[in-house]
């Protein structure tokens, strides 16, 4: 007879981890436990499990960068130990991220000499960056009106209702009115001429979107701060402008090069843009711009000298990583602009593809423009039948994320189903989605076809005596007609 041996002494001479008790075991949800495991089972269960999760690659539905190169993996990989805010004992990481300000602001059209260093910040993504910004809006208006002898107690920020999620964050974090423009139906962005109307002494800031996240459509910043211009001369005001470029300011400088969004603006005194989304980056890094050094107050920089050395820092985090920071000054300095211009260039040529494809469909209404962010959003013609959550349920069977979602207030009667082209989206894939797309519209035929509906007694005597058959059944009620009528004469011969 044999006795089999301890799980915890059998477990020392087996290599599998599904021959172990560890294949059997689930894991700890709710409270850390009692005993270690190996560290190979530790790994394959929380590796099989993350099988579950979508195919990055495939998410249409995020704008953030999920493939870099392997040198830069590499690199991600040998500084991920590092605290970026140990700055005395990294001080290359900090020329780098240093360097990243410098090459961002320059592409912005800072107002920086040759040799002068920037004034920016890298973050967590672009809503730590429009946190900062927001707050050196709102200090820079309170110090004024303090000195005004005005009060300072009611500060308000005005936007279109199509801002991303972080503005209003913002704006109930730091008491902060939220005034928004409302879209409408065929016009999805901020109109510069009803923001200026909203503005008054109490106004912190205008905020523009480069790139608005339902339709990937750039406002017209220019535009704004001609308007914004005349109305702070008219009142002796000086509303300022903040850029929200996380999706747009990677993409305009290499695209349109003439469109003027930027700090060639006057009013524009700040701008956030995400590295790890058009700046191809993964996860984990934004970046916050001001066109001089005066446009963010010194009372918001805090200086630090306890990790070895003085240390201005103005962020809403203290200890991050590394890696993002150095991975963001390889691709600038690997692709160079160059690269960039291959790249957003290749992205619009993919998202043209797609947009043709389904235009030609006759299904779809596109409501994304051809110069933005390369983003496909597009909406049904008839939604009798189904509607485009069900076609983004369908497009998951294939392995696609393609959201649905309601537009802004004022228009959200019309549902939109939105296509993120990223850099590493081929065109390969942009065909094989156009395909799939067209399958699941065919199964949706097929599974709801038009209703006919039955006409009355009126309509089918207007139609038989215009001669119009009106249904099978009518045809072949005529033709037993015809054959009865045949065999009557028969008869009576």
């Amino acid at each position: 007879m044999v006795f089999p041996k301890p799980a915890s002494e059998s477990d020392l001479f087996l290599h599998s981890n599904f021959a172990s008790r560890y294949a059997r075991d689930s894991l700890p949800r709710f409270s850390i436990p009692e005993d270690s495991m190996p560290k190979e089972a530790a790994y394959q269960n929380i590796h099989d499990e993350l099988q579950l999760d979508a195919i990055p690659k495939l998410n249409l539905a995020s704008f953030v960068t999920t493939s870099m190169e392997e040198e830069c993996n590499k690199l991600i990989m040998e500084s991920i130990n590092k605290n970026y805010v140990d700055m005395d004992e990294y001080p290359i990481t900090t020329d780098l991220h240093n360097r990243c300000v410098n090459m961002i602001a320059r592409l912005f059209h800072a107002e920086i000499g040759e040799n002068e260093n920037a004034t920016g910040a890298g973050t967590v993504g672009s809503s730590e960056a429009i946190m900062l910004a927001g707050l050196a809006f709102k200090k820079k208006w309170q110090n004024k009106r303090k000195e005004e002898g005005k009060p300072y107690d009611k500060p308000n920020l005005v936007t279109g209702s199509n801002v991303q999620v972080c503005w209003e964050k913002f704006a109930r974090y730091f008491e902060v009115e939220l005034r928004e423009v409302e879209v409408r139906e065929g016009y999805y962005v901020m109109d510069p001429a009803k923001a200026v109307e909203m503005v008054d002494e109490n106004t912190i800031c205008v905020a523009a979107i480069l790139g608005s996240t339902y339709n990937g459509e750039f406002e017209d910043v220019k535009l704004l701060n001609d308007l914004l211009l005349e109305k702070n001369k008219q009142t002796g005001w000086d509303t300022p402008i903040h850029v929200d470029a996380a999706s747009g300011g990677f993409i305009a400088p290499f695209l349109y090069p003439e469109l003027e969004w930027d700090f060639r603006l006057p009013l524009v005194k700040s701008i956030n843009v995400s590295g790890h989304k058009y700046g191809l980056v993964y996860a984990g890094i934004g970046w916050v711009i001001w066109r001089t050094k005066d446009d963010l107050p010194e009372d918001l920089v805090f200086h630090i000298n306890y990790l070895g050395a003085d240390q201005p820092t103005f962020t809403l985090n203290f200890s991050k990583g590394s890696s993002q920071i150095i991975a963001q000054y390889y691709q600038l300095i690997r692709l160079g602009q160059e690269g960039y211009r291959s790249i957003m260039e290749n992205c619009r040529e993919n998202a043209m593809v797609l947009k043709e494809d389904l235009e030609k469909s006759g299904h779809f209404n596109i409501l994304s423009k051809d110069d933005g962010v390369p983003v496909v959003a597009f909406s049904l013609k008839d939604r009798s039948r189904y509607d485009e959550f069900k076609i983004s349920e369908m497009l998951r069977r294939h392995g696609w994320i393609v959201p649905a979602y309601p537009m802004p207030p004022a228009a959200q009667h019309i549902n939109v189903l939105r296509v993120v082209i990223r850099a590493e989206f081929s065109r390969t894939l942009a065909e094989r989605l156009a395909f799939d797309i067209h399958n699941v519209m065919d199964e949706l035929e097929k599974l709801h076809p038009p209703i006919v509906t039955k006409n009355t007694k009126e309509e089918n005597k207007a139609m038989a005596e215009n001669g119009v058959k009106n249904t099978a059944l009518d045809a072949h009620r005529e033709i037993i007609a015809q054959e009865s009528n045949k065999r009557q004469k028969i008869m009576a011969a």
